[in-house]
């Protein structure tokens, strides 16, 4: 562990650590009267207990993209040492000022993340997803940076070159959205390279919903231990959270964010081991706290029971969808993770696939599921595949497959729904 008097701090004490936290957060949130007014009359000296917090109204990515760019945020203007946000395609982005005491927060929790996935010293680290605005690039670098690990900040993109520095600079952590190591194995087929002489042993993979179906094709292929982080432009970046060895749920740093699991639609709360919406509070975070923010990430509480690895911080299930990016088909819902998850287990099927949605002439819909896959699939996997998805779920799609490399390979995190039924 990397800080083993918090991370397997007794859960009474932590339970302890959290009220205290969450009623200092509350009185530094109405500091600002723009997040006093959306709170209402709550007093921090109201809340008793943990389960008082729920009394709290939700936070929402509208409120915070309708607070651009400052209008909610709770340190002073001098005090902010950089901003992140997101990208803004449906609407204003959201900005998250960092102070001084932010940015060493979100080294200290992705130091924790590198630690529990194995991390140790000596270890050579890529990063490959983007410096910028996007907050991934910069929080592998912060807890990497925590640890004396050595760096490689290369960023996203190039490819061939990326597979090089690997090899020639050692590299043994590799730091990626959930989804470019296809691209790396794909490439390093096309171009010949052997990927037998890369000496990684770790990948921390986030940013996308990813199977574990996916994960054994990029153990196998690679030949390291994959692990989820998890975290978001509004809590601060990725390091809420991660697996550890034991594989036994996602854990969630108690001492800086306070989860509750809620029904998506009511909002009450869901009992631990059931499905809902994760909504986040942070603890110690200055320039932008939240208070019951809706993430619309779906999971379930696995456990608050101390682990094997020893930390008692309570454990999330890995996110199965979002719930705004449930697939509504004829009547049937579905995540495309669980497409996914049908796609990887048939021999013969890629890892690439795209899901189509289009409204046919005469008004009905039609799910076209393109998948790139090797020669003879058609015949034989393509028909499995479509009955092994309309028992699972009650779908039946049209299966176009495709040669290897047909599919686009977007920039950053893949496209796997393009839906043209509107209009």
């Amino acid at each position: 562990m990397h800080q083993p008097a918090l991370e397997a701090l007794p859960r009474e004490r932590l339970d302890a650590l959290q009220l205290e936290r969450l009623r200092r957060t509350l009185a530094w949130a109405c500091v600002n009267p723009a997040y006093a007014q959306h709170v209402g009359p709550a007093a921090a000296g109201d809340l008793r207990t943990t389960a008082d917090w729920g009394r709290l109204p939700f936070l929402t990515k509208d409120d915070l993209r309708g607070a651009y760019p400052f209008a909610l945020a709770c340190a002073p203007p001098a005090a902010f040492r950089r901003v992140q946000m997101s990208s803004g395609t449906t609407g204003n982005p959201i900005v998250n000022p960092y102070t001084q005491g932010d940015i060493a927060q979100w080294a200290e929790v992705m130091a924790r993340c590198y630690v529990a996935a194995g991390a140790r010293a000596g270890d050579v680290v890529q990063i490959t997803p983007s410096f910028g605005l996007f907050t991934g690039g910069f929080g592998f670098h912060y807890g990497a940076e925590r640890l004396r690990l050595q760096i490689v900040p290369i960023g996203a993109g190039r490819t061939s070159l990326q597979l090089t520095l690997m090899r020639d600079l050692g590299a043994t952590i590799l730091a990626a959205i959930a989804t470019y190591p296809l691209r790396l194995i794909e490439v390093a087929r096309e171009e010949g390279f052997d990927l037998s002489s890369l000496h990684l042993r770790v990948a921390m993979l986030g940013s996308e919903m990813w199977s574990d179906d996916l994960r054994a094709v990029i153990e196998r292929e690679l030949g390291l231990t994959a692990f989820d982080i998890i975290g978001m432009t509004e809590t601060g970046g990725p390091g809420l959270g991660i697996e550890c060895p034991a594989r036994a749920g996602i854990h969630l740093w108690e001492d800086h964010y306070f989860c509750e699991v809620v029904d998506p639609i009511s909002g009450a709360p869901r009992p631990d081991g059931t499905e809902g919406e994760l909504v986040l509070s942070t603890l110690t975070r200055q320039g932008l706290p939240l208070i019951r923010y809706r993430t619309h990430d779906l999971t379930r509480v696995v456990s608050r029971a101390v682990c094997d690895c020893g930390r008692t911080h309570l454990r999330l299930d890995r996110f199965r969808g979002r719930t705004d990016d449930m697939v509504i088909y004829r009547g049937v819902n579905f995540y495309p993770r669980q497409i996914e998850s049908l796609i990887l287990s048939q021999p013969g099927a890629g890892p690439e696939y795209q899901i189509v949605l289009e409204r046919a002439p005469g008004g009905s819909d039609r799910l076209v599921l393109c998948i790139e896959a090797q020669p003879g699939f058609a015949a034989h996997g393509a028909p499995a595949l479509r009955e092994r998805i309309k028992t699972a779920l009650a779908l039946t799609p049209e299966i176009t497959v495709l040669a290897a490399g047909a599919l686009p390979r977007a920039p950053g995190k893949a496209v796997r729904v393009v839906d043209r039924r509107a209009g």
